[in-house]
């Protein structure tokens, strides 16, 4: 029997399907997951975020598959050839590729020399020789020859034949998809540099001569392979299985066409057409069920490792949205340059930008001390409590003369911070940055980015396309669609999840607020201008366009502080205040009293009011807002320090202790900003004296780290560190390899081979160069250390 979508669903979350239902009609109602996730738990029996974004996607692509579905069934079914059989296995079909399978015998297609040799009435000689091999092909094919039908002779009629077979081989959806598992569970992807392009390929070396098994390819690494197969730099081959001793030759048919011939019921037994039908089944394997299953595999190890890297830019920007904010205090943002300047912009605990200059510290102009008198007016005129540095060109000798400004001004009680560039120059050239800045330089924006992404990162983040902030692996090779879809979730489930100030949240940033488009958004902005600074949420309804669903939906999300209703400020819903105040009636209490009072909160019971109209997950929700009101589920802000007198490679010794900050997460380890320039990779395989399956089970970007370094060579610009600190150098490491670490680390070292696509410099490194992200303009390994990578084929487990 054909189960629902509702009901497959459900099997997969482990839930219920009554859950399932819920959940699937309030999206088709229009309502968001933040919104479903938090205020509507009794509905949907308390799933949350995590199971309603898998229940989403799979709604999508459950849905996806029943359109096909009903179009396969009605091609079929048109062509008069639909029997209950056939219907019942496409209504069983559980995935696309299944159903693709069972499709294909009956695609439309160009005329294929099957199809030819059927028009010329050759299926009955094919059906004759499969069913009774002891037939003489020779004398069966003599009676089927007629020049007329274009079948000159006996030897035509059998290649008319054997064409007829060889489809019907390759379009049996059970053969193909049993032989196609055989492949992934045995066969291997082999690559080669391919003839003359060793030079050009350099970076991908490590893939010269290569091979590993489909079932052991992580995501990052496949990537790589097919980058440098698209660039021409490596020839890849897919092998179904392992090949035979060099000089010897295959014993036999090989596994997959005696599954082929026993699937049919061939076999060689001596009888006259037993030798005819074996070498058909050959010719079907080399000629067209491997090359399809070639191309069937190469699309399941891409799907694959494009949503393994999907996953990655989704959890690191996750990650990164959600750093812990400095707050509203008064800030300096400091743009780094050397030639063109720095680049300086003081915003207020708002984020308003109250002061704007450029000085030139550095070569050439070396105005070093009126940089600092600059810095210092600024500094006290406008109360800055932060300093913000970029950490692109020059941001080492930038950091250097905050310091000395920190130390002039001590009264001051200056906090100097690195901050992630990444992005900046994209929001800087951006229509919205032209609209809230039309009369300042391009240049100065980018220092206004800075200094508010460290008041409010997430606040500022979300002006910019989640795509350019490049904080995954091999982004430029995966599906933009696919990955905008996944990043565009993330950013909206991260605002939702920490709340928006209603009175000073930008367009971009209210756009990504459960049930607001980008119209409303910009209507909201218009009413706050035009009559003030909203004092309760129920004003919202007087925006133009924003009915009662939009109102539902965002409400909740939306904080006012200091409004006329102190609930405003919290995350409970409009609809709930009622429910609130009967709460508190109980005790004898006002919300402005209750709000914050952990003694009277916790002596209720959750239990005790929960009816008809109001259940126990929001009852409980709601005495854990008032105890803690429009709490942040941010961390509590943290700086780093980077090693004073460390600011270049050159200055870098193995053994050294240096702090760092978290700059990207990958599949094979962690990339560290220690003040050089340059990031450090920690491979996987040196985070922890316990085995790490997963490096974000231990970092996230922004987390900061001590790191010991490991090894540094200085003209490929990587630096391989460790964060297991009692870890010793080990002497050549940086120098040449002997044969067997050359063999063991051939197969990890592709994982540096997109160092160059991680992003985090907004479109910028650090050595000012332009830099698309995609592995152009970098450094050979984009910073990532042969040393940490070599381990991963030394070292698998823990040391």
């Amino acid at each position: 029997m054909t189960i629902s979508i509702d009901q497959r669903i459900a099997e997969e979350l482990g839930v219920r399907e009554q859950q399932v239902a819920a959940a699937v009609g309030l999206l088709d109602e229009g309502a968001t997951v933040p919104f479903i996730a938090r205020y509507r738990k009794e509905v949907t029996g308390t799933l949350d975020d995590a199971q309603l974004r898998t229940l989403e996607e799979r709604l999508r692509y459950l849905r996806e598959l029943e359109e096909r579905r009903t179009a396969v069934l009605e091609s079929i079914r048109s062509q008069g050839k639909l029997d209950d059989a056939l219907e019942a296995r496409i209504n069983a079909a559980d995935s696309k590729a299944r159903l693709e399978d069972i499709y294909l015998p009956f695609k439309p297609k160009r005329r294929t020399k099957a199809q030819i040799a059927r028009e010329a009435g050759l299926e009955p000689l094919a059906d004759l020789l499969l069913s009774d091999p002891a037939q003489d092909p020779q004398a069966s094919a003599a009676a089927y020859a007629d020049p007329e039908k274009g079948v000159a002779d006996a030897a035509a009629a059998l290649e008319g034949a054997r064409s007829i077979l060889v489809e019907r081989f390759t379009e049996d959806a059970d053969l193909v998809g049993g032989l196609r598992e055989r492949m992934w569970g045995q066969g291997r992807l082999v690559s080669h540099v391919r003839e003359g392009r060793e030079e050009a390929g350099a970076k991908f070396a490590d893939y010269f001569d290569f091979t590993e098994p489909f079932t052991r390819l992580p995501s990052h690494r496949v990537l790589a392979l097919f980058r440098g197969e698209k660039e021409e730099a490596l020839s890849l081959t897919l092998e179904p299985e392992e090949p035979a001793e060099p000089g010897t030759e295959p014993a036999g048919p090989t596994a997959y066409e005696r599954d082929i011939a026993r699937h049919f019921g061939i076999a060689d037994r001596g009888r006259p057409a037993d030798r005819w039908l074996l070498d058909t089944v050959r010719w079907a394997w080399r000629t067209r069920v491997s090359v399809r299953l070639d191309i069937d595999l190469r699309m399941r190890l891409w799907q694959q490792a494009e949503d393994d890297g999907v996953g990655v830019f989704a959890a690191n920007l996750r990650d990164l949205l959600l750093a812990a904010p400095a707050g509203a205090r008064p800030t300096l943002g400091l743009d780094p340059g050397l030639r063109t300047g720095v680049k300086v912009a003081v915003v207020d605990g708002t984020g308003k930008v109250v002061a704007t200059e450029t000085v030139y510290p550095h070569a050439p102009a070396r105005r070093w001390d009126q940089a600092l008198a600059t810095l210092g007016r600024l500094a006290r005129e406008h109360a800055v409590e932060l300093i913000a540095i970029g950490n692109g060109t020059a941001s080492r000798e930038t950091d250097k003369l905050a310091g000395e400004l920190v130390r002039r001004h001590p009264d001051l009680k200056l906090t100097k911070v690195m901050v992630s560039e990444a992005g900046a120059s994209v929001y800087s050239a951006s229509a919205y940055a032209s609209q809230e800045f039309p009369d300042l330089d391009v240049s100065l924006r980018g220092a206004v980015s800075i200094a508010r992404r460290l008041q409010d990162p997430l606040a500022e983040l979300v002006k910019i396309d989640p795509k350019s902030i490049g904080v995954g692996q091999y982004q430029h090779d995966i599906s933009e669609t696919k990955l905008s879809r996944s990043l565009d979730t993330v950013v909206e489930d991260c605002v939702n999840a920490v709340g928006v100030d209603l009175n000073t949240a930008s367009v971009p940033l209210l756009t990504r607020v459960s049930g607001i488009s980008s119209g409303l958004a910009e209507n909201i902005v218009g009413h706050r201008d035009s009559n003030g600074p909203f004092r309760s949420r129920r004003a919202l309804k007087e925006v133009p366009r924003l009915g009662p669903k939009a109102f539902e939906q965002c409400a909740g999300f939306l904080r006012i502080p200091n409004g006329d209703d102190p609930l405003d400020a919290s995350s409970v819903h409009p609809e709930s205040y009622p429910v609130v105040r009967r709460i508190l009636g109980t005790v004898g209490t006002d919300v402005g009293s209750a709000i914050g009072n952990g003694a009277v909160l916790r002596g209720l019971r959750p239990t005790d009011f929960v009816d008809d109209t109001v259940g126990l997950p929001t009852i409980t929700d709601i005495l854990a807002e008032l105890e803690k009101p429009g709490r942040d589920p941010r961390p509590a802000f943290t700086t780093a320090s980077f090693k004073e007198g460390v600011e270049t490679l050159n200055d870098l010794e193995t053994g050294m202790l240096l702090e760092g900050v978290i700059t990207n997460v990958a599949a094979f380890g962690a990339f560290v900003d220690v003040g050089v320039h340059q990031d450090g990779l920690v491979h996987v395989s040196a985070m922890s004296k316990n085995f790490v399956k997963d490096p974000r089970d231990v970092v996230k970007p922004g987390d900061i780290v001590r790191v010991k370094v490991m090894d540094v060579d200085t003209a490929r610009k990587r630096i391989s560190l460790s964060m297991r600190l009692d870890d010793e150098p080990e002497p050549g490491r940086g120098g040449q390899d002997d044969g067997a670490q050359q063999g063991a680390r051939r197969n990890e070292r592709g994982d540096r081979g997109d160092r160059g696509d991680r992003g985090g410099r907004g479109g910028r490194d650090r050595r000012g160069r332009g830099d698309d992200r995609n592995g152009r303009g970098a450094a050979p390994a984009g910073g990532a250390m042969a040393d940490a990578l070599r381990r991963a084929g030394l070292d698998k487990g823990p040391r």
